[in-house]
Formats: C-alpha cells, structure tokens, sequence
C-alpha cells in the first residue's frame, strides 16, 4: 500500500505536522478534563455547569477529528493514543475527586485560557505553510475563545 501523500513538503510538512499535532493532543486532552469535571462537579451551580461542560467535550471532540483528519490529508499520521496525549499535554489537570462548582469554573477558565494561547502561537506559526490548516486552527480557537468567556462571566 502506497502511503497517503498532500502538498505540503520540508519544513513546511514539519510545522505543520507539529501544530496540528500539538492541537490535536489539547482538544483531547481537554475533552478528557471536561469530561472528568463534568463527572465531580458538585454545588448550587451543578445543572448549568454540568451541561455546559459536556457542551465543551462535543466542542473539543468534533474539533479534535477535524484536526486529525487534516493531518491525515497532508499525509501527516495523527497520533491521539492516550500515550502520547499523557506524555505531551499541556492542559492543567483538575484535582481528582468531589469538585466544588466555582473551582470547575476557575479551572477551565484557565484550561481554555492556556489552549487558546497554545492555538494562537499555532497559527501564527501555519500562515505562510499552510493557511488551509490555519484556517481550521482559526475555527477551533473561536469556538475556545467563546468557551473560555462562557466560563470566565461565571466567576
């Protein structure tokens, strides 16, 4: 079988290649602490959080397979094994266990903080190799951006 190739070559496929990878690896990872939140959360804001956290999962999953099929398009192999996700993350990690509804709120508000961050430094870095991707990583930070207010006017 012959492997899937795209347009992108050198150091352009390697930039790319990096910032899909890195955005594929916090969607998940942030799919995986929302869920985990959406789980424990406890207190007198249980409801609304509890929906707007599963909310933030479907966000970062659907974003989270369009990236890797991007990569797969430019003939870059995605990897999401939860190996890789545990060994390359940057997404802070909640505190296992009952978590009170303000320290949810505070938590993701710095989790979204962080990823949109990370997506900012990522398309910057694919303007010149590859404004198709920078395109889709513009997507998702808009959509991370609109979580990351959500979140923060709950304060």
């Amino acid at each position: 079988m012959a492997p899937i190739t795209g347009p992108l070559r050198g150091e352009a496929k390697k930039v790319v290649a990096e910032a899909l990878q890195g955005a594929l690896v916090d969607l998940i990872d942030l799919s995986l602490v929302a869920k985990q939140a959406h789980w424990n959360v406890i207190g007198h804001q249980f409801r609304p959080i509890h929906l707007q956290l599963d909310e933030l999962v479907a966000i970062a999953r659907e974003h989270a397979d369009a990236i890797a099929e991007r990569a797969v398009a430019l003939g870059i192999n995605p990897d999401g094994r939860s190996a890789t996700v545990a060994r390359t993350t940057s997404v802070q990690q909640p505190e296992a266990g009952w978590i009170e509804d303000g320290k949810v709120v505070a938590t993701l508000t710095d989790i979204l903080e962080g990823v949109a961050a990370r997506l900012r430094a990522r398309i910057a870095a694919t303007d010149e190799p590859d404004p198709v991707s920078q395109d889709l990583l513009i997507a998702v930070a808009q959509d991370i951006d609109k979580q990351h207010w959500m979140f923060q006017a709950q304060r």
